[in-house]
């Protein structure tokens, strides 16, 4: 860790020295500057808790842990210095270009800036505290920490599942049945099978591993169970199997001698003609398993291998064969956590005394089903009176005493183990996640974007911002260290929940690094009053909160996310110098909030309003130069300041009550890459008309509501939508039945290349299906139409869309009562839905071999008019069905023809081999 830390210490000195080149009138890249500052804020992340593991083995003095803050408050600091320096020469700090320009203007006010605003004066300083920590880390000799501490022996906080008693396990007795019937079946006999079993840490992998190993091991010639750690020994891993295995004493002659590629070749000499069974426990990457998977022979002996890991690409990296399976673990049920929580507590969960069920329930909840937390906790509550004020301070305590109590030492230990193996900027970005409360669903979009306008994501091997942040979204939710919310056709998971202990893991771990300061009621901590605030998270606050709140120095806060309160105690803006971020998402009474100082908020990126009870725009909003993202949604704000065009730096516009006027001017806000919550036939012509000046726009949500005195603006909106098109537009929500807009769109020209998603918002049918719909929309994914008549012509076309992976259709009428979708077409449709509204609808037939990948079915049916023909759907020809929801409309039908089609769906579902899970909704028609 030492040599990391000190590259880092040394990085900050040059850029000082590129600070100070600029207030010398020196070239420099200004942007360039600013990443390099950023990027070593992320190197620090993690550096602060990792030297204190250090510090407790040596037990050094009280000042290494001051020199880490230290350290990070430099980086902090220099950012923002630089920042301050930027925005008083009075220029944006992202521009690159017209540096002679700027340095001549640097020159001419340089002599006053220093003067009036002393930034020399703070160069100096820093210059100064950067001389100060180096001279710290030499006395106390660093570098040292790290070395002395390799010759000691840890504890593996993995062995305790390996030998668990089996009276004390709860809920793992059928995953193990299924998992060891599956590894002895005949079916595929002699080909080796792998089975990976996959999940968060604490869930349970290593256990029912080893309760399958168990299981099944007298049905192999040899057994070995092994676990790997984070930084494999393959020569290491490759002897202990030896050592498990049967052979003679001369195969191990010189075994001391054996480098990896003799090692290797050696065990599966050994193996070659057994049929054997290993556990290769905690695999930490690909990699790992790559060097470690070509020492088991592929021997036709019906051999069996099976691993754990956390990382699902891992898990997908085993078993790369089709006949292969990865078992995904999953938190206990209510049931089965109470029963293991009283067993352990009382012997038996029965003897609860009653006046100790609601804070079990409550402690529970905490623990979310994951099995160490429950083993932990009861271990910790073992020690305390049974009573309930004492378990009370228990449940209150928790994330404190992750750090400080014994009995969650090994629960510490295994989450940490995921946190410690992410690199710096993955460290940052789930640090992040502490900003939210428990149970807090996050949505993926908001927090890319609030990642981004922290800084904490730069451009990498051609990837924008953007698909770098959703990368790290998605790495969180490979690693098992957040878990997927919303997961849609796409496979893309809208947003994500941290698990309530996860989330303890990294509130003591924001708090260890002064990363985030979370204001919550009576568990505020303050942290170092030596640092700085530089991240506040307001989840509840009241007046006496507030109050104390107001008399802390705020100057240094970076991000300012508010979930409930008083908002109206709040202290006032102007005391937020450094605000990077500003979310009052949800916030009521925000109408009380003395709004006054936000037009000097010069580096905010991120303003979110969403979900708030305002009504009006605040008047400083136009002068946030640097704005990115300005979130509207849910709000009553319907009309914007003319000035709002003057934010040319913003990208996502968002609103969504469909009042708001396209603002004039529009067409000089090239950057935005998101609009919502306009109205076409509001707005002015003109208006209309600049949105096909915006070359970088992505998406697009607009009503253009029906009105026969606006044809003109629905013929602008047309050749705005085709000019758009030609560009970078990818999603397009059109709500409102314009039916002169809608059928123009028959001539979309030239075809939206890029488009992936199209929705028809309204009831407005289309009479027939548009021309640009063709198997030239290579990347259309997303389709919601509505059409008059449907037919197969119609299905044959759509069909041949490449990459289409959800259709959504809606009709008034078919061409007859029976529409059969035959095998061919929609290669790759996951999901289907079919929502007639009128009364000659008929309902759909699958024949063999259509929409072969489907997954997900939505069918609305007419009962009366699908009796005749019965209610056979073909349900058995869809071969991934996972999930059936039927709305029955009732209208001219009896209760007993309706539970009659119910039957009779219900038994198509059960006859169907996957089981698909199916729901029905029962439509009143008056």
């Amino acid at each position: 860790m030492a040599p990391v830390v000190t590259a880092a210490l040394g990085a900050l000195g040059p850029l000082l020295g590129k600070l100070a080149d600029l207030l010398a009138n020196k070239c420099g890249r200004l942007k360039g500057v600013r990443r390099e500052i950023r990027s070593l804020e992320n190197e620090l992340a993690g550096m602060h808790g990792a030297l204190t593991e250090y510090a407790k083995l040596e037990n050094p003095d009280e000042q290494v842990k001051i020199w880490v803050s230290m350290v990070r408050e430099l980086s902090y600091d220099t950012e923002d210095c630089f920042d301050k320096f930027i925005h008083q020469l009075g220029v944006g700090g992202g521009d690159d270009g017209g540096f002679k320009k700027f340095f001549r203007k640097a020159a001419d006010l340089l002599k006053t800036l220093q003067a009036r605003h002393g930034i020399a004066n703070q160069i100096d300083d820093l210059k100064l505290r950067i001389k100060q920590v180096k001279e710290m880390k030499t006395s106390y000799t660093l570098d040292a920490v790290a070395s002395s501490t390799t010759g000691h022996a840890t504890v593996d906080p993995r062995l305790a599942a390996l030998f668990a008693e089996e009276a004390h396990l709860v809920g793992i007795d059928g995953p193990r049945d299924d998992l060891a019937k599956w590894m002895m079946e005949e079916e595929n006999e002699q080909r080796r099978r792998v089975l990976s079993i996959v999940g968060f840490g604490g869930l349970g992998k290593t256990t029912l591993a080893n309760e399958v190993y168990r299981k099944i091991q007298g049905h192999f010639d040899c057994h070995a169970l092994v676990s790997v750690s984070q930084k494999p020994d393959t020569k290491k891993i490759i002897k202990d199997v030896i050592s498990q295995v049967p052979h003679n004493d001369d195969f191990t002659k010189d075994m001391e001698s054996w480098d990896d590629k003799k090692s290797i070749g050696k065990l599966r000499e050994l193996l070659q003609d057994k049929r054997y069974l290993v556990v290769i426990d905690d695999i930490w990457s690909t990699l790992a398993w790559k060097h470690i998977n070509c020492a088991f022979p592929e021997n036709n002996s019906s051999s069996g291998i099976i691993t754990t890991t956390r990382i699902l690409e891992v898990a997908r990296s085993c078993c790369p064969d089709r006949a292969d399976q990865i078992y995904e673990m999953t938190p206990l049920s209510d049931p089965y956590s109470e029963r293991l929580f009283f067993n352990r507590i009382f012997g038996s969960d029965e003897c609860c005394p009653d006046m100790l069920i609601e804070v079990s329930n409550s402690i529970l909840k905490k623990c979310g089903g994951l099995p160490l937390a429950i083993i932990s906790i009861t271990g910790l509550l073992a020690n305390r009176p049974r009573v309930k004020e004492e378990w009370e301070k228990v449940k209150r305590s928790i994330g404190s005493d992750l750090n400080g109590n014994q009995s969650l030492e090994g629960m510490k230990n295994i989450l940490s183990l995921s946190y410690n193996d992410l690199p710096p900027n993955l460290k940052t970005v789930l640090l992040h996640l502490s900003n939210f409360p428990e149970d807090y669903v996050i949505d993926r979009e908001r927090l890319v974007r609030q990642w981004i306008a922290e800084g904490f994501i730069s451009e990498e091997r051609g990837r924008n911002c953007q698909e770098v942040a959703e990368s790290y979204f998605y790495e969180l939710i490979n690693k098992s260290l957040v878990q997927p919310v919303d997961i849609r056709y796409d496979g893309k998971a809208q947003a994500c929940r941290v698990h309530d202990m996860m989330l303890e893991l990294i509130i003591s771990k924001s708090i260890e690094e002064n990363f985030i300061t979370v204001v919550n009621g009576s568990q505020t901590v303050w942290g170092n009053s030596q640092c700085s605030i530089r991240r506040l998270s307001i989840q509840n606050i009241d007046q006496e909160l507030a109050s104390e709140l107001a008399k802390k120095d705020l100057s240094h806060v970076r991000s300012l996310i508010i979930t409930s309160g008083c908002i109206k105690h709040l202290p006032s803006l102007t005391k937020f110098e450094t605000l990077r971020v500003l979310n009052f998402k949800g916030c009521r009474g925000l109408v009380e909030y003395d709004m006054d100082g936000m037009e000097n908020l010069f580096q905010l990126k991120y303003l979110s309003f969403s979900g708030t009870d305002i009504s009006e725009l605040p008047s400083g909003v136009v002068m946030l130069h640097d704005l990115e993202t300005l979130d509207l949604r849910g709000t009553s704000v319907n009309d914007l300041p003319a000035r709002i065009v003057q934010l040319t730096k913003l990208q996502h516009l968002l609103g969504n009550s469909y009042k708001k006027k396209i603002p004039i001017g529009i067409g000089n806000m090239t950057n935005l890459r998101e609009i919502s919550g306009f109205d076409i036939t509001m707005s002015s012509v003109g208006a209309v008309e600049e949105l096909g000046s915006l070359i970088n726009l992505k998406v697009l949500y607009v009503q253009c509501k029906e009105s026969q005195e606006c044809k003109s603006h629905a013929e602008m909106f047309h050749s705005s939508l085709c000019k758009l098109g030609s560009y970078k537009l990818q999603f397009v929500w059109i709500h409102g039945g314009n039916s002169a807009l809608l059928e123009l769109l028959d001539s979309w020209s030239p075809l939206p290349s890029c488009l992936q998603r199209y929705v028809m918002g309204s009831a407005y049918c289309l009479s027939k299906l548009p021309k640009w719909i063709t198997p030239a929309l290579t990347s259309l994914a997303y389709l919601n139409i509505n059409l008059s008549v449907i037919t197969e012509e119609v299905l044959g076309i759509l069909g041949e869309l490449p990459a289409l992976l959800s259709l959504v259709l809606y009709s008034n009428t078919v061409h007859k009562d029976r529409l059969v979708l035959q095998g061919r077409g929609f290669r790759c449709l996951k999901e289907f839905v079919y929502a007639p509204f009128g009364e000659g609808a008929g309902t759909p037939v699958f024949g063999k071999g259509a929409l072969p990948k489907l997954e997900k079915l939505l069918l609305s049916i007419f009962v009366s008019i699908a009796k005749a023909k019965g209610f056979y759907i073909g349900l058995e020809h869809l071969p991934h069905l996972k999930h059936v929801h039927v709305l029955l409309q009732n209208r001219d039908a009896t209760s007993s023809e309706v539970e009659a089609a119910k039957v009779a769906i219900r038994k198509e579902a059960n006859l169907h081999p996957k089981h698909p899970r199916l729901t029905f909704r029962l439509k009143l028609e008056e």
